[in-house]
């Protein structure tokens, strides 16, 4: 009977020694939280866990509020995330300000993460038709450059990365004629802010993600990894329409360090759902 037991227990630890070394190389990629911010929501923690379940290595965040990453304190939001096998690298600040901006940038290191990265023009910047449903912004470019730079100034006193994410409009010319994308790569100086590039959003700006890394090469740190499908909606992972193996093949001269799976909308779906079938896609597409 004894020994029965001692070979059930070394069969039950041998199972589970294998189930983590599986599912250790099975962990790759990284999340936006943005895909399931309604989950956060509803539970943060429980939210996180699946999104490591689903296979996911690191996350990046959109959900700061009151000095807190999704109601928990910096400190505690690394140490959960951390326990369950996920590194914090990126956060999305959208409400950052020139008056803010330091209080908000010591939350982000202490949170552990990497790169504080603003998602639209700030301070006010940034605007939005509703009836149109197109993103714009107003101000001059002079003064979005300034901004972004004073901010990555600071970013980069503190240990951490400034990284300015675009939609469709950035990508396209202005009312001047002038592409902001163009502009800010141009007037910002790589020590001090660089990009993180949305697939989706660029190509439904009709431009060419591996042209803007040839003529601007290492300036991409991070890649939102997001599907297209044929009515131009935001899609799963692989299936969609766009042509993620031949911009992969360019990240080494893009810059790219991480990437993350990010689906706004995801329609008849579960977000939930939808961030295994895009794991799964990156898989097939090459993605490591």
């Amino acid at each position: 009977m004894k020994k029965r037991i001692i070979t059930k227990g070394i069969l039950a630890l041998a199972s589970m020694l294998f189930a983590t070394t599986f599912y250790a190389q099975e962990s790759f990629g990284g999340l936006a939280l943005y895909t399931v911010r309604e989950n956060m929501g509803e539970d943060a923690k429980a939210t996180l866990q699946k999104v490591a379940d689903a296979g996911y290595a690191y996350i990046e965040a959109a959900g700061y509020a009151d000095g807190k990453f999704y109601g928990m304190d910096p400190q505690d939001f690394k140490s959960y995330v951390e326990s369950i096998g996920l590194t914090p690298v990126s956060t999305h600040m959208g409400g950052v300000t020139l008056e803010n901006a330091d209080q908000q940038i010591a939350d982000t290191k202490a949170a552990g993460f990497e790169y504080f990265t603003i998602p639209v023009p700030p301070m006010g910047m940034f605007t939005f038709d509703p009836e149109n449903r197109t993103m714009g912004m107003k101000g001059t470019m002079e003064d979005f450059a300034e901004i972004l730079t004073t901010i990555g100034k600071k970013c980069e006193a503190a240990g951490l990365k400034l990284l300015y994410h675009n939609h469709d409009f950035e990508y396209k010319n202005n009312e001047d004629g002038i592409k902001p994308i163009v502009y800010l790569l141009e007037n910002t100086d790589p020590k001090y802010v660089n990009f993180q590039m949305d697939l989706y959003w660029v190509t439904r700006a009709e431009a060419d993600p591996v042209s803007y890394f040839e003529k601007y090469p290492g300036r991409f740190k991070l890649w939102h990894v997001k599907d297209m499908d044929e009515e131009g909606k935001f899609a799963p992972v692989g299936e969609g329409t766009i042509d993620f193996k031949r911009i992969l093949d360019k990240k080494d001269i893009s810059g790219m360090e991480k990437y993350f799976v990010e689906q706004d909308m995801t329609w008849d779906k579960k977000p939930l759902e939808v961030i295994k079938i895009s794991h799964k896609g990156l898989k097939e597409i090459g993605f490591k």
